[in-house]
């Protein structure tokens, strides 16, 4: 999971709001692109999988689950290898605050957007469904405390753990998550994702439902143009763990993927971590 988010992810990061006529002409899984005005995509992550790499670590280390311990640990992971890829000014917050307890204090929890969404897969691996739900609204709370983050974040949790779990056929996804969070999730994503994450969401199960290999569903969350960093990361975290869901993501883009410290060997090895953890096969 953690490998072919980052990947989906990167790949549009190169994308992301972009004019829609580059996406159709450049978006073909060929390299990673770099994004035409902000140091972003070649191959280089964005905060949608620093954020999820905080959160598989939580996982990992056991931790409370708590407003507290999940804030220190993004303040923790974005410290050690900060980078500019959040937005504006959500990353100048990230540079101020020191502690976890100061970014609870400063912190206005208001959005809809899709922060909570991004970073929310990795959940999808805690076994009790009612947990997934637990664990991502705790986690969305923290920065997007209304209905629509909260249910965009616990339907990106439920979709890899719906694979994970062998709840259910690839085409019943989207009543799957009708079923427990509320939102019109079963029903198709049409044109230009936006910046809230309900719509993210939407076009990430869209893709997944339309498509059968992780290069398809990569190339569909990229076409629909907007912020399609996101679609592609919860999109690729959530059909990597699927048994009908080919793995043919392009070897250019695993071998493009950066590789620093915690690049993709580490991503690899939280996968590992994670499936071990949770006794997952």
């Amino acid at each position: 999971m953690m490998l072919e988010l980052a990947v989906g992810d990167a790949y549009g990061a190169g994308f992301e709001y972009v004019p829609q006529g580059i996406v159709d002409k450049f978006n073909d899984l060929s390299r990673y692109h770099k994004h035409q005005k902000f140091n972003a995509g070649n191959g280089r992550y964005t905060d949608d999988t620093q954020m999820s790499l905080a959160i598989a670590e939580l996982l990992l280390e056991g931790a409370e689950w708590t407003p507290l311990n999940i804030t220190t640990k993004f303040v923790e992971v974005f410290k050690r290898d900060s980078r500019e890829a959040y937005a504006q000014n959500f990353y100048k917050f990230l540079t101020e605050v020191k502690t976890g307890e100061e970014f609870l204090q400063r912190i206005n929890p208001e959005s809809e957007k899709s922060g909570a969404a991004m970073r929310a897969c990795p959940i999808g691996f805690v076994p009790d469904l009612q947990g997934v739900i637990k664990y991502a609204t705790i986690q969305a709370k923290t920065t997007h405390d209304t209905p629509l983050g909260i249910n965009a974040a616990v339907a990106a949790a439920l979709m890899p753990h719906y694979f994970i779990y062998n709840l259910g056929d690839k085409k019943d996804l989207g009543r799957f998550l009708e079923s427990n969070v509320p939102g019109n999730w079963d029903e198709p994503w049409v044109g230009r994702v936006m910046e809230k994450g309900y719509m993210d969401v939407r076009a990430a199960i869209t893709a997944i439902k339309n498509q059968d290999s992780l290069s398809a569903i990569l190339k569909e969350s990229i076409s629909f143009g907007g912020d399609v960093d996101t679609v592609g990361t919860i999109a690729l975290a959530a059909a990597s763990c699927s048994k009908q869901v080919k793995k043919d993501l392009p070897v250019v883009l695993i071998t493009g993927l950066e590789n620093g410290q915690y690049g993709k060997d580490y991503l690899m090895g939280l996968d590992k971590q994670l499936k071990a953890l949770f006794k997952i096969n």
